[in-house]
């Protein structure tokens, strides 16, 4: 079951604002959720070999060549906000 605590920071962490049926609904649907997960960890999965989708492949890399950035003032140009010469992004968390 998911407790007052936890249900209230999924709500803040998410940005809603639920109504007292609202939130009641989704403890509900949660609580369904990892009650299926549990449910999941019961199936015996010793004899299943790990998934590979790329069975005999490796990462192919490219060198990592340095080479010059654009200047500060047109990487800014279109950003929508800025501050002290960077890119200013309003703080999407409160504590």
């Amino acid at each position: 079951m998911i407790d007052d605590e936890t249900l209230e920071r999924i709500e803040t962490l998410a940005g809603l604002r639920l109504s007292p049926q609202q939130r009641e609904k989704m403890r509900q649907d949660l609580s369904r959720i990892l009650a299926y997960f549990q449910k999941l960890q019961e199936v015996p999965t010793d004899s299943v070999q790990p998934f590979d989708p790329l069975a005999g492949q490796t990462n192919a890399w490219r060198e990592d060549v340095p080479r010059p950035s654009l200047p500060r003032d047109q990487a800014l140009a279109n950003a929508p906000a800025t501050r002290e010469g960077h890119f200013f992004v309003p703080p999407v968390f409160e504590e």
